[in-house]
């Protein structure tokens, strides 16, 4: 792989598969994506894969993609606990068939699982029972597939069949700003009456977490969208909201931050799945605020915000880039918020308190 950090470019060497290392041991960090897509991906080799994680990784359920892989003909065993990593694959590549694919705790284990079907030496269909949750990464991950040349038929959320002998092919990517890690800015915006604009993030963005501006625009904040981006103005004065946010749930810590200054309180729903991730994010989030003198109310699938004025105080981020980020913004308003472990950031964000400070030194300029 060729990098050119400065043009913010990569050129990578593709190989067909199986894989050309017969074997390798792999770490993971606490990265969930990476674990699932990983394991989905070395079941197309030939041999022994071992993958593995931090302690917190050790502790978050992959059992339901395990099953899926299983039935897609892969030899795939959870070494400890039985519905987590590390995982052991012995790979052989995957016959196809039918597998279910349960999707209330994760949308990954679906991605992961269509990422490689096209590979299989069969027609590959994956059934979802119940509740699939964060569609619209489902649908980010069938676009791009289709974009690298890769189809897949599809019933709603329920049904999904990729015909195998399909290959992925070389091609230039434009790949588009990170909405989830822009959405810290948008929010920065709001909370204290600045202005921020994302070039590069349309309405008809590939990613679901744009849609944390329509949640602004309802708590008060003007959002303008242009063929170039979207743009999100403040008045420094938010409203309470209700809202579900189980399709952008990566957005909830910072919308929790908000409801601290909002005007009326601010409810979240239908996120239980967000315990499993790098942190129990509802109680992360839960006692951070408590701990900054916020009033909580968490249930099992959200939380409630009653405006509070902020203490200043020191934040425990778990390990968890969200955490960290997110109650960064309520410091742009409340003096004295101290972020323990800053460096968790370097998972997705490396420089992500070296902007912020960019953008505060900006507003106090203008």
């Amino acid at each position: 792989m060729a990098e050119d950090e400065a043009g913010c470019r990569f050129e990578v060497d593709g190989t067909a598969v199986p894989w050309p290392a017969a074997g390798a041991d792999l770490f993971v960090g606490n990265a969930g994506t990476a674990m699932r897509f990983l394991a989905a991906a070395v079941c197309l080799g030939n041999g022994r894969y071992r993958l593995d994680g931090t302690p917190r990784m050790r502790q978050r359920p992959i059992g339901e993609l395990v099953a899926g892989l299983r039935a897609l003909g892969a030899e795939v065993d959870c070494e400890a606990a039985a519905d987590c990593p590390p995982l052991l694959v012995r790979a052989r590549g995957l016959d196809g068939g039918t597998a279910e694919v349960a999707g209330s705790r994760s949308s990954q284990f679906l991605s992961a699982v269509l990422l490689v079907a096209a590979y299989a030496r069969g027609d590959v269909t994956v059934e979802v029972p119940g509740e699939l949750i964060a569609q619209p990464y489902v649908d980010m991950t069938l676009r791009v597939m289709e974009q690298w040349g890769v189809s897949a038929e599809r019933q709603g959320y329920r049904r999904f069949r990729v015909p195998a002998g399909q290959r992925y092919r070389a091609r230039s990517y434009a790949v588009e700003p990170d909405a989830s890690g822009a959405h810290y800015f948008l929010a920065a915006a709001a909370l204290t009456g600045g202005r921020v604009r994302i070039p590069g993030l349309g309405r008809d963005s590939l990613q679901g977490d744009v849609r944390f501006a329509d949640v602004l625009e309802k708590m008060g904040a003007e959002v303008r969208w242009d063929g170039g981006g979207v743009e999100v103005r403040g008045s420094g004065e938010l409203s309470g909201i209700e809202v579900d946010m189980n399709a952008i749930s990566d957005t909830f810590p910072t919308l929790a931050v908000l409801g601290a200054f909002a005007t009326s309180p601010v409810v979240i729903r239908n996120i239980e799945h967000v315990r499993w991730q790098e942190s129990d994010r509802l109680s992360a989030v839960a006692a951070e605020l408590e701990r900054l003198g916020v009033r909580v109310e968490e249930r099992a699938d959200g939380l409630t915000i009653h405006p509070s004025p902020l203490r200043a105080g020191q934040v425990r981020t778990y390990d968890d880039h969200r955490i960290a980020m997110a109650f960064a913004v309520a410091g742009l308003r409340a003096p004295g918020v101290c972020i323990l472990d800053p460096g968790c950031v370097g998972k997705t964000f490396p420089d992500y308190f070296e902007r912020l400070e960019r953008l505060r030194g900006e507003r106090e300029r203008a």
